[in-house]
């Protein structure tokens, strides 16, 4: 009988280690298991963030990448609105499972014959019946980046003859030395 009850009592503790082992080793699969983050619901955030911020405008540009739960921000904004650069980087670190954010937003040099320019751009370009339209909204669609003389238009058209008519208008404003039409058909 005491050789019956030993080896039950020894089948009973090898029982209750390999059970301990075995929720041990779900435990630790669970723990080492991190959820992926959501980048699409990250990028729409940023997306939302970047709109939102106080001072951006036609004569700014911002751009971002997702990548995981790191944000890398680019683009150019003016030196009046350098804030912008800032604003952008606190305002993209509160989103929810984002870990890091790379800011290499260029400020744009303070420069009176560029903002020149851009006055000229502005009236340029949107005074045109059918490009008038990308002014409406908080920001517009459509960005003029002006930099030592040198233009670029950024942002997004509804069609390709709105695309040329505004590159065709940009290489017009006198005093410009190259336009660069980075507009995207969408």
């Amino acid at each position: 009988m005491k050789v019956r009850a030993g080896v039950l009592k020894s089948l009973f503790l090898v029982t209750l280690l390999a059970l301990a082992g075995a929720t041990a080793g779900v435990s630790s699969a669970r723990a080492g298991t991190a959820i992926a983050p959501d980048v699409s619901a990250i990028q729409t955030q940023v997306h939302h963030k970047l709109a939102m911020l106080t001072w951006y405008g036609v004569f700014d540009h911002l751009e971002y990448q997702v990548n995981g739960t790191v944000v890398t921000l680019s683009g150019q904004v003016i030196s009046e609105h350098d804030q912008t650069k800032y604003n952008a980087e606190k305002a993209v670190e509160s989103i929810p499972g984002v870990t890091k954010v790379v800011n290499n937003i260029e400020v744009l040099p303070l420069s009176t014959f560029d903002n020149q320019i851009r006055r000229a751009e502005y009236r340029a370009i949107f005074s045109q019946s059918d490009l008038g339209r990308y002014t409406l909204g908080a920001i517009p669609q459509v960005h003029i980046i002006v930099k030592n003389g040198h233009v670029s238009l950024e942002g997004i058209v509804l069609n390709q003859m709105d695309k040329s008519v505004a590159g065709i208008v940009a290489n017009s404003v006198p005093g410009v030395f190259s336009v660069e039409n980075n507009l995207r058909v969408g």
